[in-house]
């Protein structure tokens, strides 16, 4: 790859810490979608794709025009052989990752495949054998499988919801994220909500962060109200998802979050659309948005993830893939620039979730690759204009 460098590198980036990997790419005709092809011919793999003249995003910053080339499943160094493709009308951007979507079956990673979503980070999904037919494909998945939940909230009440996903006691914490680890989850889910009767109290959620954490996992936190937040937070969980509804983050729970290292993955998209679908007296959108400005102003690591869910009969229906590009835009209005929102979407959680073979435009790591028109460092939505999309060097939408 080769171009000069605009724009002054990003300064907090949290190391990430490895989790398993499964190396996809398949695709699928949407209804209503761009084509993405559904089978691979693995001699795409052996060959090579030169894109001349594009301008990079390389996952920190905007480069001059230049060169990228696809060899094999991996971004190479410039050479003379192999397909090309003139990029001078467009920017190439890292494939794009959704850091909180739940899925169903084939057609959730279709539309995400579609929407240039290279790698989806499931935040539940059961039974095992499910997980596991949904990875090798595109995109490529991460999942926390069964999540950790209390049997007062909500979530004890989804249909189907394993029974082992229940825990009243904090010595529940260390079966219950060994049986995950066994499973094959790939980080653990912990479903925090307001204190309450039967709800997971500080004392298990403390507790399965250290399960986690000695069991070489992240641990990752739905909270979505303050009381919530906090718990998460106080028990030092790696990552928080969502923002609360019901007020704005306080200070001194945000600079905590500084102090530890801890990320959050806002999904704005979600928390607009459960405003908009429930309307619960004291909730609103803007208290949501106001804490994204807040953690961000203060320097904690954010995140692009829509919670996007196909669940029949759900009250809050975020749809995957186009609720990404919509996510950025929201991060936009909050106060990230374009350039922190495209980074809350590529470079920065392949680094918070240890995926260091990807999110930026490097030659040696995965060739995830999305060729948009126009800019989206002077327009956020430049992202949905997408022209190409590779994913481990396999182009899915020809």
């Amino acid at each position: 790859m080769t171009g000069k460098k605009l724009e002054t590198p990003i300064k907090q980036i949290l190391p990430g810490r490895p989790v398993s990997e499964v190396i996809s790419a398949v695709g699928h005709r949407l209804r209503g979608c761009r084509r993405v092809h559904t089978t691979i011919d693995r001699r795409e793999h052996d060959m090579t794709t030169t894109l001349r003249n594009v301008r990079v995003f390389d996952g920190d910053r905007l480069l001059e025009p230049g060169t990228v080339v696809i060899d094999g499943a991996l971004i190479g160094n410039p050479g003379p052989e192999g397909t090309d493709v003139d990029g001078r009308s467009g920017v190439l951007l890292p494939g794009l990752f959704d850091a909180h979507v739940h899925l169903l079956g084939p057609d959730d990673l279709d539309r995400l495949a579609a929407s240039g979503v290279t790698t989806a980070l499931d935040m539940a999904c059961w039974p095992p054998p499910h997980v596991d037919a949904l990875r090798g494909r595109v995109p490529d998945i991460r999942s926390a499988g069964t999540p950790a939940i209390g049997a007062g909230g909500p979530h004890a009440r989804m249909p189907g919801m394993p029974a082992d996903a229940i825990l009243s006691a904090p010595e529940e914490a260390e079966p219950f994220v060994a049986k995950r680890v066994a499973e094959g989850s790939d980080y653990i889910k912990i479903v925090a909500e307001r204190p309450g009767p039967d709800m997971l109290d500080q004392a298990t959620v403390d507790a399965l962060v250290a399960a986690a954490r000695a069991h070489g996992k992240l641990s990752v936190a739905h909270a979505s109200s303050v009381a919530a937040y906090r718990t998460a937070v106080q028990a030092g969980v790696d990552v928080v998802t969502h923002v609360p509804l019901d007020g704005v983050l306080d200070d001194e729970t945000v600079a905590r979050m500084v102090a530890e290292g801890q990320v959050a993955v806002p999904t704005l998209s979600m928390m607009e659309a459960t405003v908009r679908g429930r309307g619960r007296p004291g909730e609103a959108y803007e208290n949501a948005r106001d804490s994204v400005a807040a953690l961000h102003a203060a320097g904690v690591p954010v995140l692009a993830g829509t919670d996007a869910n196909s669940a029949p009969g759900s009250p809050s229906p975020v749809s995957h893939g186009d609720s990404l590009h919509h996510e950025l835009a929201l991060l936009v209005e909050a106060g990230l620039s374009t350039v922190e929102a495209l980074r809350s979407a590529t470079s920065l959680p392949a680094r918070c979730f240890g995926l260091g073979d990807r999110g930026s435009i490097t030659p040696g790591l995965r060739a995830d690759l999305v060729l948009v028109t126009g800019d989206p460092l002077a327009d956020i939505a430049a992202t949905r204009s997408i022209e190409r999309i590779w994913c481990a060097g396999v182009d899915v939408t020809r």
